[in-house]
């Protein structure tokens, strides 16, 4: 069963998308500079960027769009510079335990089973 593609669901998943690559800014900026306290922070606001498009579109199509300005603003921001240099190290343990951490969250939102529409009792069948 799939949802229809409304204009108000396509600006949530290009909200999505933009929160993505904020988020992605912000912890590749923070993980390098106050680790270990960085990388948590990072890490949650990845969390909490994913776990919001679970719930506001209701699939995993949220989670994909945050996942995938987050994806890539990593790629962007791990390009070398015309210097020559990075504007980071992204080869630095910490970059890879953002990028295994921050996928390990998409994956735990995208699979995340949402309660049911109406609740259910148990005194009664759902019938």
């Amino acid at each position: 069963m799939s949802t229809p593609w409304t204009p108000a669901r396509i600006l949530v998943c290009l909200g999505l998308l933009v929160a993505g690559w904020l988020a992605g800014t912000a912890g590749w900026l923070v993980v390098d500079v106050w680790f270990p306290g960085g990388l948590v922070l990072a890490l949650l606001a990845l969390w909490g960027v994913f776990l919001a498009g679970r719930l506001l579109t209701g699939t995993a199509l949220g989670v994909g769009a945050a996942v995938l300005g987050w994806f890539l603003a990593y790629v962007v921001l791990s390009l070398p510079r015309s210097e020559g240099d990075f504007l980071l190290s992204p080869a630095a343990i910490s970059m890879y335990v953002y990028l295994l951490g921050g996928t390990a969250l998409a994956v735990m939102c995208a699979t995340l089973q949402l309660p049911p529409d109406r609740p259910v009792s148990a005194t009664r069948s759902g019938r």
